[in-house]
């Protein structure tokens, strides 16, 4: 018996031990950790998710800018979330990608959006005095001065249109300008750069039809269009968004409407703006006849490097002229020397 009664007593006096014991079910336990231990950074830590816009962008001018950046942004988004949707099913891809597969397409656009935006730089300060000296110039990309910087010009706070008034002003997808809006105006000063273009995206072709014949002819050139990339992430957003299910693809403005429009101008202005005349200008001469062509070479590079008239609610031929070049002469440097305005 007392031995018995020693092994109980012992067994009680162990219960508090065994119970404070953390065991393999239910129980938390904690390891202790050196205070010293480094941080391992996380694999995206650095990553530039704004566009930088420059000092020299007054209070106003980067508040507009932020905007139009954020509105290039929701464009290129929906136009790769449309592409992911509904593949080469969409009558917009197979229109303005033809038979192309539609992972590069959707990779520029998602480029826009998610891409590390380090380097890519928005200035205000006219650097290369083109804005000071180009009639019309709205901005320009600055080519070997500076590989990822754009200028943007005062006229672009002036003539730029916002998102919200997608299909508004008399504009239509076909008749007028891709760069009418600051967010598409943008995207296309993006792809310039090397960061977001890398040298790949260019212009393989700029008007409309021109773009919806590169489709059939050379589709792996579509999907790295700028011009491409741009009136399509522009059609389906006014198809999907702006006004579902009718959009504003709308029709090419004819070259007698130009015509009509350019007549209207004064001989002044075309002389002052042959210096910076765009080349989709000579394009709309070359299937003009040739007694016309001269005229319509000359007139419509005065339209593009005048500022826009204010926008009409109606969209008569001659108005849509006039929206398709409101919004001021878009303006780059290849790397040969060559300026090029559409």
């Amino acid at each position: 018996m007392p031995s018995i009664f020693k092994l109980s007593t012992l067994a009680l006096a162990a219960l508090p031990l065994l119970s404070a014991a953390p065991t393999s079910y239910g129980s938390a336990s904690w390891t202790a950790v050196d205070d010293d231990t480094p941080e391992v950074p996380g694999w995206a830590q650095g990553a530039v998710t704004e566009y930088p816009i420059h000092a020299s962008c007054n209070h106003s001018e980067t508040a507009l800018l932020r905007h139009g950046l954020d509105e290039a942004e929701t464009l290129a988004a929906h136009a790769r979330d449309h592409i992911h949707r509904f593949g080469n099913n969409s009558v917009y891809y197979l229109k303005y990608f033809g038979k192309a597969p539609t992972g590069e397409a959707a990779g520029w656009f998602d480029k826009v959006v998610n891409g590390d935006k380090a380097g890519v730089l928005f200035r205000c300060d006219d650097p290369d005095m083109n804005c000071a000296t180009q009639e019309g110039w709205a901005g320009h990309w600055r080519g070997e001065n500076g590989t990822d910087e754009s200028v943007i010009c005062e006229l672009s706070f002036t003539v730029k249109w916002p998102l919200a008034g997608m299909c508004s002003y008399g504009y239509t997808v076909a008749g007028s300008s891709t760069a009418a809006y600051f967010g598409s105006d943008l995207i296309h000063r993006l792809y310039h750069t090397d960061k977001i273009g890398e040298g790949v995206v260019g212009h393989y072709a700029d008007e409309y039809e021109e773009c919806l014949q590169l489709a059939i002819d050379s589709p792996e050139e579509a999907v790295r269009n700028s011009a491409t990339l741009r009136y399509f992430a522009l059609d389906v957003y006014a198809y999907d968004i702006a006004e579902p299910g009718v959009g504003c693809t709308g029709e090419p403005v004819p070259a007698e409407a130009e015509v009509v429009v350019a007549e209207s101008t004064s001989s002044s202005a075309a002389v002052a703006s042959t210096t910076s005349a765009p080349e989709s200008s000579t394009l709309v001469a070359e299937s003009s006849s040739s007694a016309a062509s001269s005229e319509v070479t000359t007139s419509s590079a005065a339209l593009e490097s005048t500022e826009a008239a204010t926008p009409a609610t109606a969209a008569p031929a001659s108005t849509l002229a006039t929206v398709t070049t409101s919004a001021g002469t878009e303006c780059h440097t290849h790397a040969d020397g060559e300026v090029h305005c559409v």
